[in-house]
């Protein structure tokens, strides 16, 4: 025997079960587990695509920095990171580069080839040009070429003089000179090209 039907609004008196409904689904009733539109989703979580665009601040899952983020294992630079010509310098010893060693080489070398042209007064010709040139971008360019160019003004003055005076002596002083002239350049240049700079003797220092 069944209950009466109550009227509505009227509450449950005990813990009946409920009436049973039409077989069949609604047609616009929502299967039972669909979530509900804008609801979270099972165990919390949002909806498919309801996720916000991570952000280049945030880490990857796992606490993980991204990949390459990792310093290269024993504490090493990257590649590239080690100044040119690793921590000895440029080529030569003591050059930044191989056009600074080149002029260089150029300062004293042509010192003494220019003496041996001229026979003594044109021995500066090539320090100054070395000066000139590569003097004021090259620090190094600089101290050798001036150290070549007073050493040979010095002595082309002294070749000029002697060239003059020995018309009427001997040509012994003027060949001494320029045999100073070109064994001093020959020895610097040498001295040179292992990137050690070379004091002149018996120089002048004609210009700072």
């Amino acid at each position: 025997m069944t209950e009466p039907p109550r009227p509505p609004g009227s509450g449950d008196p005990g813990n009946y079960p409920p009436e049973p409904t039409s077989p069949g689904p609604s047609p616009s009733a929502e299967p039972p587990t669909a979530p509900l539109s804008g609801a979270p989703g099972p165990a919390g979580y949002p909806p498919p695509g309801g996720y916000p665009p991570p952000t280049g601040d945030q880490p990857p899952s796992g606490g993980y920095p991204p990949a390459g983020g990792y310093p290269p294992p024993g504490g090493y630079p990257p590649p590239g990171g080690y100044p040119a010509g690793g921590a000895y310098g440029g080529p030569g010893g003591g050059y930044a580069n191989n056009e600074d060693k080149t002029w260089a080489l150029v300062a004293h070398f042509g010192g003494a080839l220019g003496a041996l042209v001229s026979f003594g007064p044109l021995g500066f010709v090539a320090p100054l040009i070395a000066y000139l040139a590569r003097g004021q971008q090259s620090p190094t360019v600089r101290a050798h070429a001036l150290a070549a160019l007073n050493f040979q003004i010095l002595w082309s003055i002294i070749a000029f003089v002697l060239l003059f005076v020995s018309w009427c002596l001997l040509f012994l002083p003027s060949i001494a000179v320029v045999v100073i002239q070109i064994l001093f350049g020959i020895i610097a240049g040498m001295k040179a090209n292992d990137g050690t700079p070379y004091r002149y003797p018996m120089t002048a220092n004609f210009i700072k």
